[in-house]
């Protein structure tokens, strides 16, 4: 046990991710409570981390990366996907491309309509507000003084200004805030940014926090088991190094793991499909058989240009090097330049055809030349373009590889499972090839690398997206919220069947939001901090109320 570390906590948070870190600085702001902290990965000291162009290392090794594969996808012809999540304080906020979406208000009125009460873009909204310190300034979409800092790009480069002009030649308006009125347009992304620097959750809630005497933060801590009582949450065991613990926790355990942990920490704890936890050896203890059902995710497919003239862009080359080495004294010294890049600095929002309600598609415009999803390292100067589905019809499902706690789990995203997922995504990649061939792009010279180039028929570009296509990493949905026989938690993100159990992360996302989920699930942690809290003065606030009557 770490020496500072109580046996018994008032509240147990199982993730350090976004929300975990939410939760974390938010109920120990009541010094009268013990919080608990468990993060499986390290500190967030890595330089690659907080230097917000070290993300292109991140993704290659590994570093604070759980690194999942999928399982092998009928719907992209046998291939197995990547799914990259955050191993390290602050989760997939540390690693990810920081860019700050919220989505539509139709996601969210969605959600609400499905008997979700409290959960209606009016009233989400009041949360996203609250986490948010826009360096632009405060209206009735923005607000400043929150944790999190939210700015336009220190050093901008100026090929998202040159996507952007093709993007208005193409015929879409342009959107300087994709959060504010309306999303559809293209644009510049805001990011989660400080002078120059990644602001991920860790920096925006825990950082400020860890001081407080009654906040524990553990790194290193792989929780492997909810304890419970009957079905009462009671504390979770974890493993640190080669040790396993316990931990207690008064008043509740709140699973932060996010939508690939989560189901599969509550199927290890006996809380799942009862075959699913039967194959495996595990102990029923509640039969809860939505739980790892309704993955989804961003399914994504990327074309990439070739422009070896274009040496300002990030390319491996001898020119590339001297930049880049420009770059690290110009970060080193002040915080600006070439290194303060997210790499996906401009985008846009569009409809895959006009009568659409609202834009389906998202897209990403990067500087740099992104073949399979940057796992793979290519030579010479060039610019992408991703195009992704913003409300996938495919489901798929997380379940156990087997009952070892450190395994990983089995992970089936469906992807393009549904043929309508299919239509919409050839679509959407003649629309971005439309915009990446106006003037304002063509003009300089690039060339589309073959392995896209040679499809122009609907029948080949589908022929290229399952050969080519894989997540965008924005999985959701596994313990999904509502009140139907599928639905794991309830609309205070209560565990079904299970006292004093919460989850809150993406994986109660009854559906996919369209746009990036970091900014969504700082949303859910602040509104889940207030659900907690709620819960805890209710039973003081009846004892009140009864003694008041008593005395009536």
């Amino acid at each position: 046990m770490t020496a500072s570390l109580p046996a018994i906590v008032d509240y147990l948070i199982v993730g350090g991710g976004s929300a975990g870190c939410v939760l974390a600085a938010r109920l120990s702001e009541d010094p009268s409570v013990q919080v608990a902290l468990l993060e499986a990965g390290p500190p967030d000291d890595s330089v690659l981390i907080h230097c917000p162009a070290g993300l292109a290392l991140l993704a290659k090794n590994g570093q604070a990366n759980w690194g999942f594969q999928t399982v092998p996808q009928a719907g992209l012809n046998g291939r197995r996907g990547y799914q990259p999540r955050g191993k390290v304080l602050g989760g997939s906020s540390s690693v990810n491309a920081m860019i700050y979406l919220r989505g539509q208000r139709a996601d969210y009125d969605r959600w609400a309509a499905e008997g979700n009460a409290g959960w209606s873009w009016n009233e989400v909204l009041p949360y996203f507000r609250r986490a948010e310190h826009n360096e632009r300034g405060a209206d009735a979409f923005h607000a400043t003084g929150g944790p999190l800092n939210v700015m336009d790009l220190r050093s901008p480069h100026r090929f998202g200004g040159i996507f952007v002009d093709a993007g208005k030649q193409a015929g879409y308006p342009e959107n300087r805030d994709f959060n504010g009125v309306t999303q559809e347009g293209v644009g510049l992304y805001q990011v989660t940014h400080k002078d120059g620097e990644r602001f991920s959750a860790a920096k925006a809630y825990l950082a400020p926090n860890r001081h407080r005497s009654n906040l524990h933060v553990v790194t290193g801590a792989h929780a492997t088991r909810v304890l419970l009582e009957g079905k009462r949450a009671v504390g979770v065991v974890y493993r640190q190094g080669r040790d396993e613990r316990e931990l207690r926790a008064r008043r509740e355990v709140i699973l932060s793991a996010g939508a690939l942990l989560s189901p599969q920490l509550l199927m290890l704890s006996g809380i799942g499909p009862s075959a699913e936890l039967q194959r495996h050896g595990i102990p029923v203890v509640h039969d809860l058989p939505g739980v790892g059902r309704n993955l989804h995710d961003h399914v994504d497919v990327v074309q990439v240009v070739d422009a070896p003239h274009l040496t300002d862009l990030f390319g491996l080359s001898p020119r590339g090097l001297v930049n880049a080495v420009k770059g690290i004294f110009e970060w080193r010294r002040h915080r600006k330049g070439l290194l303060t890049t997210n790499f996906a600095e401009a985008g846009g929002f569009i409809r895959s055809t006009p009568d659409e309600p609202a834009p389906d598609l998202q897209l990403h415009f990067v500087i740099g030349k992104l073949v399979d999803h940057g796992r793979k390292t290519v030579f010479g100067h060039g610019y992408s373009c991703h195009v992704c589905l913003l409300q996938p019809k495919s489901r798929g499902a997380v379940t156990l590889a087997s009952a070892d706690p450190l395994a990983a789990p089995l992970i089936d995203p469906n992807f393009l499972a549904d043929p309508d997922d299919v239509r919409r995504l050839v679509r959407g990649f003649q629309a971005m090839r439309h915009i990446l061939q106006q003037q304002a792009l063509s003009g300089l010279r690039g060339r589309e690398l073959a392995a896209s180039a040679g499809a122009r028929d609907e029948a080949a570009i589908e022929t290229f997206i399952r050969n080519h296509a894989d997540t965008i990493y924005h999985p959701v949905g596994t313990c999904r919220m509502g009140r139907g026989p599928m639905d794991v938690v309830d609309a205070q993100l209560r565990v079904h069947g299970i006292a004093s159990l919460r989850v809150v992360d993406a994986s109660v996302m009854p559906s996919i939001v369209s746009g990036n989920t970091n900014a969504p699930v700082i949303m859910i942690g602040e509104k889940a901090a207030d659900l907690v809290r709620q819960a805890a003065r209710a039973p003081r606030e009846a004892v009140h109320a009864s003694a008041e009557g008593a005395f009536a």
